[in-house]
This record gives structure tokens, C-alpha cells and sequence, in this order.
């Protein structure tokens, strides 16, 4: 029980701590709201779940495979929020500002994309999981233990994420200031591409 007390602490401080997915979600409740920003948790969940069965299932030189097979996603994944933020930015300074409209299959994408396509996610379950896995002979009933444990945090933080960044856009909305509104969840999204980018260096 202490090993496992041990693991939801380290779980809760890795996924409370702001990265591309928690952008991501951020900043699709701020612009579109929170239906929204929860169907990107969906797509961010949908991604972690791959991401720990593979280094749930896989071995060193599997998992080590699996991740450089991303690198195009990755990379894809940059480009695709590059452009989002930049799409923002620039209809801020528009002077007709028409409500941006995105649906429940782009929001899924885009959280699964941004979760999906960082490779340094899997290297790290890979050598996370196994350190509070206690008895070998029951090591995969142990793993799927684990596994669900952190999904569960994951979706708690992430929806509490969207609920509150869609509670900030409203209350942004409501004082009409529309530009800012824009620029700041363009710049939200041009964070998450780079912070992708930085990760893919530093691999």
C-alpha cells in the first residue's frame, strides 16, 4: 500500500503539471468551451491508454521502436499547432471577429494528436511503471492496476483543467474583450507546438 500511495503522489504531480496535453485541453475551454475542452480529454485519455499499453506490454527495444515511428507525428503534431495559434493571433487583429466553430471529432483529434505524438510519454512509463510493480508473478495484473490507476488521475486533472479554463473564456467573453480572447488562446496553442518541439530536441 505504501508503493502504491507513493505511485498515486508521483502520478498526481506528473499530470497536475502543465505540458502539451494540459495546453491543449486549456486551451480548447477557452475558446470553445467546456463540451469541448472535455472531448479533448477524451481524445488525451484515448492516447495514454496506447502509450501505457506499449510500455506496459513491450519490451526495451520495442518501446524505444514504437516511440522513433512517431517522429513524423510528432512533427506533424508541431505543424498542427503552429497553425491553430497562428490562426488565432492573426483573427485578432481582424476587425471581424465571426465565432470560431470546431466540432466534437476535431477536438478529440486534437487532444489525441498532441498526447499521441510525444514519444518522450511512453520512454517515460516505460521506466515508471515497472519501479512500483512489487511481485514479478503477478506483474501484469500489477501493470493494469497501475495503468488504470493513472488513467483515473489523468481524466480527474484533465477534466478539471477544461472545466476551469472554459469558466475563464466565459468570463472573458462576457467582458467582451474578443481580441484578447483570441490572442490568448493562440498563444496557448503555439505554446503546445513548441513545447513539443523542445521535447523532440531534447530527446
Amino acid at each position: 500500500m505504501n508503493l502504491y500511495m507513493a505511485f498515486l503522489i508521483i502520478s498526481v504531480v506528473f499530470i497536475a503539471t502543465p505540458g502539451p496535453n494540459v495546453l491543449a485541453i486549456v486551451s480548447t475551454g477557452f475558446r470553445h468551451g467546456r463540451l469541448r475542452a472535455l472531448q479533448t480529454v477524451v481524445g488525451t485519455t484515448l492516447a495514454m491508454s496506447i502509450q501505457l499499453a506499449v510500455a506496459a506490454m513491450g519490451t526495451v527495444w520495442f518501446v524505444h521502436a514504437f516511440s522513433e515511428g512517431y517522429r513524423i507525428l510528432k512533427w506533424a503534431g508541431i505543424a498542427y499547432f503552429l497553425l491553430l495559434g497562428v490562426r488565432h493571433i492573426k483573427k485578432s487583429f481582424s476587425s471581424h471577429q465571426a465565432p470560431a466553430q470546431t466540432s466534437a471529432l476535431a477536438s478529440v483529434f486534437t487532444g489525441f494528436a498532441v498526447s499521441l505524438s510525444n514519444p518522450k510519454t511512453i520512454l517515460f512509463f516505460s521506466a515508471f511503471l515497472p519501479q512500483f510493480v512489487e511481485s514479478q508473478a503477478h506483474y501484469r495484473y500489477e501493470i493494469v492496476i497501475l495503468s488504470v490507476s493513472f488513467l483515473g488521475i489523468a481524466v480527474l486533472i484533465d477534466a478539471s483543467y477544461a472545466i476551469l479554463s472554459a469558466r475563464a473564456g466565459r468570463l472573458l467573453a462576457g467582458n467582451r474583450v474578443a481580441a484578447l480572447h483570441e490572442r490568448l488562446t493562440g498563444l496557448l496553442y503555439v505554446a503546445a507546438g513548441l513545447w513539443l518541439a523542445i521535447s523532440r530536441r531534447t530527446q
